[in-house]
């Protein structure tokens, strides 16, 4: 099963528009500004729409060092990225504010995202701090801004961190969807890149049936047939990039021989 934005699709492939470093942000080119970010996700958007996929996720990777609340500056100005980077799209969208749930829900409901992504449950030692998401705060949102057709996908499994719940992780996925009405489930590896435990994927996807369950991290062209094997799909960024370094610029040609692979798998 995939989730129905997504289209009449047996397996789905989100793939990620990494948006540069956000104003504050210690990244940020201050020269280039907004148009500049503008002007770069839309270049790699353009090549992702071209090689077949079948959704976009805007996400803020380079927002390094990550923190759990937004500030006005960063939600503003990715707000302004999306809304311009819409208007070129032919797939749904989604968003990801890293790590904020209440900030992606906002943004996404307000620029018409057909999903977003976030850690919404659990708690968690990172690199961050620990990390105690409030799903609820984040749900409620959502129902206020009249989006409750925008689908929160969970992912579970936090990259760059810990569980401190010492439950498995097939009952931690099962848990989201009956306490906290998760869309979808997303199984990640320990950071961005690295494939989710291929057992871990496995155990999520027989102990829940309710909702997708998706690879949010690591797939690549010699993977995904294994991942579809449990998976309704993938979130994919790092594999889209030249030379497979998630810092770089989408690859054109990885992209359409990575989509080329799924066409034979779907």
């Amino acid at each position: 099963m995939v989730l129905e934005v997504l289209g009449n699709k047996k397996k789905a492939v989100i793939a990620m528009a990494h948006i540069g470093a956000l104003p504050g942000a210690p990244l940020y080119n201050a020269d280039r500004g907004v148009d500049g970010l503008i002007e770069d996700v839309l270049a790699d958007v353009e090549k992702l729409q071209a090689g077949g996929v079948d959704a976009i996720m805007f996400g803020n990777e380079n927002d390094r060092p990550y923190v759990f609340k937004s500030t006005p500056e960063s939600v503003a100005a990715m707000t302004r990225v999306v809304t311009e980077i819409k208007m070129h799209l032919k797939v749904p969208f989604g968003v990801n504010y890293l790590w904020d749930p209440t900030a992606t829900v906002a943004i996404g409901a307000t620029t018409g995202a057909s999903f977003v992504r976030e850690i919404f449950t659990g708690v968690f030692a990172s690199d961050m701090g620990v990390w105690a998401p409030d799903c609820g705060e984040a749900s409620r949102l959502r129902t206020t801004l009249g989006r409750n057709d925008m689908k929160m996908l969970f992912n579970i499994n936090a990259e760059f961190a810990h569980s401190l719940d010492q439950r498995p992780i097939e009952l931690r996925a099962k848990s989201a969807v009956f306490s906290s009405l998760a869309d979808a489930i997303l199984v990640s590896g320990p950071i961005t890149g690295q494939p989710a435990e291929a057992s871990d994927l496995r155990k999520v996807a027989e102990a829940v049936t309710e909702v997708p369950i998706f690879a949010n991290t690591g797939v690549n062209i010699d993977n995904v047939a294994d991942v579809f094997q449990h998976a309704s799909g993938c979130v994919i960024g790092t594999h889209f990039k030249v030379d497979g370094d998630t810092w770089n610029k989408v690859d054109a040609d990885r992209v359409t021989r990575f989509m080329d692979k799924v066409e034979t798998l779907r």
